[in-house]
């Protein structure tokens, strides 16, 4: 069956009136997360610059449009779809780029991703029906650490950043919606989905 989700990067989707943009992100573990919060301190002191991704440390599933009265079926539509699906590990593993801007950590596994965002078709035929743009899957999930850099530092963060190491692992319960208004508005929390508990021993 043909599918009408546009799979994309993470860039920001526009917003239109009288829609929120919604977006639906995973967040690492307590430790994970501050160790990538002193991370994107570190990048700031490193270059003098104030261009640090203002985002949380969070891994950007998917982001769509919609307006505030459809949350409820958005809602319930997600509890569906991530109740039957297993929590699962990921591997956060060293530095790369989108030229000429952003530096961020790779994930090294992304195929948990990729098979869980197969399942979002359901949301997408929803908004779809109630005339919203399309949702937009991330192609490549990551987590940021620098965003609207001008080319000159991201060309030499790109090369320092080439040999620095980082490497962490956590696993993913949950899912988090969450959503604003416009641009510049803060994102407020809408909901946690959470994921099938899974064997952890096949972990050890």
């Amino acid at each position: 069956m043909q599918t009408n989700i546009l799979f994309k990067t993470n860039r920001g989707v526009a917003n239109q009136s009288g829609f929120y943009e919604y977006r639906l992100v995973v967040q690492p573990n307590k430790e994970v997360y501050h160790k990538v919060l002193i991370e994107k301190q570190f990048f700031n002191d490193q270059f003098g610059e104030k261009m640090v991704d203002r985002s949380l440390p969070q891994i950007m599933l998917a982001t769509f449009q919609a307006r505030e009265e459809m949350e409820e079926t958005i809602i319930r539509y997600l509890h569906r779809v991530c109740s039957q699906q297993k929590g699962f590990m990921v591997e956060l593993n060293n530095y790369s780029g989108y030229p000429p801007h952003s530096i961020y950590l790779r994930v090294q596994n992304p195929q948990p991703f990729t098979e869980l965002a197969k399942q979002f078709e359901v949301i997408n035929n929803y908004i779809d029906s109630c005339a919203c743009p399309p949702l937009h899957i991330s192609l490549n999930p990551h987590i940021g650490i620098a965003s609207s850099l001008n080319e000159t530092i991201y060309r030499q963060a790109l090369i320092n950043y080439g040999q620095k190491t980082f490497h962490e692992i956590f696993m993913v319960n949950e899912l988090l919606l969450v959503k604003k208004n416009h641009e510049y508005d803060q994102e407020k929390p809408v909901n946690i989905f959470r994921l099938k508990p899974v064997d952890k021993t096949l972990y050890n």
